[in-house]
């Protein structure tokens, strides 16, 4: 007997609630009695009481024999006497007889006296519910106006949270067509959902909004803004009006997202071939957004750092992350919107594309960024770095309940996704890899296909090959040039995984790898090929195949390096290694310090405190990294100079001496001699926080206040992250503790973890204050903590992050043993430290 049959037995077997509920308890999915087709939604949101009334009326195919009709709905108080089902080719209506909610699988039972006839039919449902504040479902947000503060109402369905608005089939593959209309809302407010507004209708102070109906599309799409705006436009080539809306009074913020948005759709127009499939694109700045942003098709919402940009005060990275997170959503459009996975074990394809899309797009927007050399550092590193967890999980992982789809919004969906796919496409048909990388140095036991490329000492001889078993063996004899045979040092080198376009890690031998060292000095490799290099033998010292020694002579080579991707991930290293050093053996930490500000002095020097007329967006991004990893590394010439300038800055803060771009070096200098007897730094920062309009500057200190090595501050400064002047969405920007804060952000979160769980029920939000909290410690006795504490503190949605935090504890802890038995090291590292470049 089907699923179904038994089911629908059980069913006519009963007439109780109880009964009728417990039947459809733990179900993963939905039963497909039904189908929607089309939703008719009337929402009346009141901004001020936070609250709304709603009904919905749900276009249905009956298309099996049933009494019952099951959908989503969660966090919704449901008016029994206003369902109903009519059916389309006689009058008579059915009314439920009984309606049943299983709250822990967010589903709604509508019981029926009798069967409902097969095909179309309408189902009616009056609700009610709050505007939350959690940033999911439909919430409140705030923000204020002439000194007052006020509420906007927001949408966030992505995942699974449609249903916490409107009763509906909350399933991707459920794909129906939507009509809006918003009613009483206040007139002076800006009213926005998915498509156009066909009339507003005005009575009294309030008004009535309703929209088009949208094309087919999945109901975590489905979006509405209620909120004060001020708005820009403009349109694409073939007429689409492209919007960007954001508080009032920062229009002229959103010029440089409404550009990009217009110059990308065009471009992906003439790329896919397929025209943009809306009349309208809006982008709105909400000040509470959990996520980035979210694709709602037609519109696309946004944290205020992801969209709007400042020329005096924004940084180049912030706009590079505008135009990164803009070209991403749009991409969406198509990707996702468009075409949609049937179910969220596909959610890779999703992200995956939007993410390889975007790289495309900018690239095509900003060749000078040179995008596809940062790719491999912002994409395939991370995703590397998580997959080289045991508790990673593939590309496509099996999702069995809604509960468990906010684990899988992680960096292998998006970054590893958009590798994969990147190296695809460089090699057609080729797939995936020999042996599983693992960092805690155990051989995986997964075995792929692999596109392998490699060149021998010039670019111009260049091999592909599909690796398909576990060991191979290649005569590069006839493959080397007469230059390549030479005992020309500068051409011996063998670099595999030409440009890091295949994801995977490469281990070179001592005599392989001293030949690409010298390479890297001399630079005779791409930027690329150095950054990959660099980033894979991190990751093989961390999985304790390469000693600390090797690595940081390794290092070494790049003394003289000035590329931002490059250095973005040398500055990445040198963090994680001197925080394992400091484990292992502190006695070293001077001379460590000592060796890293050697490593940046060089390209500090060149890029100076000061923009330069006509330099490149990548140096200024450079400057800002260059000098905050100098002024964490203590570095006295550095800590002045930020000094002098930040105190410049609080006296006018139009100065130019403290460019935006250098501004969170300064802050995290100022940090630096900050101490429970003397706050005036600390204080300062502060002030600057609260004086800020531009969320952008908040974070910035935010993420600085926590760099003090004085616990008493991190203390302090881990509390006002959790205050109410820091928005919930921002709090995590100030998990950033030193090394001397861990044990203190570990008690706080303890501490304070009700707070914490109750404020940030989103599960994305809730990971990342784990992660950022755990992941630092390198001991295994802190595993035993750990896992004591969250033994019943957890639920679904971080059971995954919690695993891979703790792993990562156990593999910090394994390498801390490691390096402290090395005894080459500290000879070497005194040799390094004193080294002149």
């Amino acid at each position: 007997m089907s699923l179904f049959k038994k089911c629908l037995h059980c069913f006519q077997k009963s007439r109780t609630p109880s009964r009728t509920e417990s039947h459809f308890k733990g179900q993963p999915r939905l039963p497909k009695f039904a189908v929607p087709k089309r939703y008719d939604i009337h929402l009346t949101p009141d901004v001020a009481a936070c609250k709304f009334v709603g009904s919905v009326s749900i276009d249905l195919d009956i298309v099996a024999d049933t009494r019952f009709l099951v959908l989503n709905a969660a966090e919704l108080s449901i008016n029994p006497g206003s369902v109903s089902f009519s059916n389309l080719t006689s009058s008579k209506v059915f009314k439920a007889s009984k309606v049943g909610m299983v709250e822990a699988d967010e589903i709604l039972v509508l019981d029926f006296a009798e069967t409902l006839p097969k095909g179309m039919g309408v189902l009616a449902i009056g609700f009610n519910g709050i505007l939350n504040d959690k940033m999911k479902g439909f919430y409140r947000s705030t923000y204020e106006h002439n000194g007052e503060k006020k509420n906007m109402a927001v949408t966030q369905f992505e995942p699974v949270y449609a249903r916490q608005c409107f009763p509906c089939w909350d399933e991707a593959a459920f794909k129906a067509k939507f009509k809006m209309t918003l009613l009483d809302v206040p007139s002076e407010l800006v009213a926005l959902s998915n498509m156009p507004v066909i009339e507003e209708k005005l009575h009294g102070h309030l008004k009535t909004v309703y929209y088009q109906q949208s094309p087919v599309m999945s109901t975590y799409l489905v979006a509405a803004v209620i909120g004060l705006f001020d708005y820009i436009e403009a349109h694409t080539s073939d007429g689409i009006k492209v919007r960007v809306y954001c508080q009032v009074g920062k229009a002229n913020q959103g010029k440089f997202a409404l550009g990009v948005a217009v110059q990308t759709l065009g471009f992906y127009k003439d790329y896919l071939d397929i025209p943009y499939p809306l009349p309208k694109l809006d982008m709105v700045a909400i000040p509470d957004f959990a996520a980035g942003a979210m694709e709602n098709y037609g519109l696309v919402t946004y944290r205020e750092t992801a969209l709007l940009y400042d020329d005096q005060h924004s940084a180049a990275a912030n706009k590079q992350r505008v135009a990164t997170v803009v070209a991403h959503e749009l991409a969406h459009q198509w990707f996702g919107n468009l075409v949609t996975m049937e179910w969220w074990t596909d959610l890779w394809l999703n992200e995956g594309f939007a993410t390889w899309m975007s790289y495309l797009a900018k690239d095509k927007l900003f060749p000078e960024w040179k995008i596809w050399t940062q790719f491999f550092d912002q994409e395939s590193s991370e995703g590397l770095r998580l997959d080289g967890l045991a508790e990673s999980h593939p590309i496509e992982v099996e999702v069995n309940h809604a509960s468990e789809i906010d684990e899988i919004f992680d960096m292998i969906s998006y970054k590893k996704g958009a590798s994969i796919i990147r190296m695809l496409r460089d090699y057609l048909g080729g797939q995936n890899f020999q042996s599983q990388f693992l960092y805690s140095g155990s051989r995986g036991d997964g075995h792929w296909i692999i596109p392998m490329t490699f060149c021998c000492g010039e670019y111009t001889s260049r091999k592909s090959f599909l690796l398909e078993k576990k060991s191979e063996t290649h005569n590069i004899k006839d493959f080397l040039s007469d230059t390549n045979k030479s005992s020309d040092p500068a051409h011996s080198w063998i670099k595999l995984n030409v440009e890091q376009i295949g994801f995977f890690r490469v281990k070179y031998d001592e005599g392989l790898a001293a030949k690409l060292r010298y390479a890297i000095e001399n630079k005779n490799l791409s930027v690329t090929d150095r950054l990959g290099i660099l980033d894979d033998s991190f990751a093989i010292c961390m999985a304790r195949q390469m000693s600390l020694t090797s690595l940081l002579t390794f290092m070494d080579a790049y003394r003289e390096e000035l590329e931002h991707t490059v250095l973005s991930n040398l500055i990445k290293i040198t963090d994680k290694v001197g925080r394992v050093v400091a484990d292992a053996r502190p006695e070293l930490m001077n001379y460590i310090k000592q060796f890293f500000i050697g490593l940046f002095l060089y390209s500090a020097e060149k890029l100076g405190w000061d923009p330069k007329q006509g330099e490149s967006h990548l140096d200024a991004m450079s400057r800002g990294d260059i000098f905050t990893a100098l002024a964490m590394l203590g570095h006295k010439e550095t800590l002045n100079e930020a000094t002098s300038r930040f105190h410049a800055f609080l006296d006018n803060r139009n100065t130019p001496l403290l460019h935006p771009d250098i501004r969170k070096a300064a802050y995290v200098a100022v940090m630096q001699k900050v101490s429970s007897s003397n706050k005036a730094g600390y204080e300062s920062l502060l002030r600057v926080y609260r004086e800020a309009d531009l969320s952008q500057e908040k974070t910035r200190v935010l993420g600085s206040l926590t760099s003090s090595p004085d616990q008493g501050i991190i203390l302090e400064a881990l509390n006002f992250a959790l205050s109410s002047e820091v928005r919930s969405q921002d709090a995590v920007f100030g998990l950033a503790v030193s090394k001397e804060g861990r044990e203190v952000a570990w008690k706080w979160l303890k501490d304070n973890w009700d707070r914490i769980w109750a404020t940030y029920g989103n599960g994305h939000l809730l990971t990342r204050f784990v992660s950022s909290v755990v992941s630092p410690f390198a001991s295994t006795e802190k595993v035993k903590e750990v896992k004591q504490f969250f033994a019943n503190r957890t639920k679904p949605s971080m059971n995954r992050t919690l695993k891979q935090s703790i792993e990562q504890v156990r593999i910090n802890a394994k390498w801390v043993q490691n390096i402290g038995k090395e005894k080459d090291l500290a000879e070497t590292v005194k040799k390094l430290a004193i080294r002149k470049n």
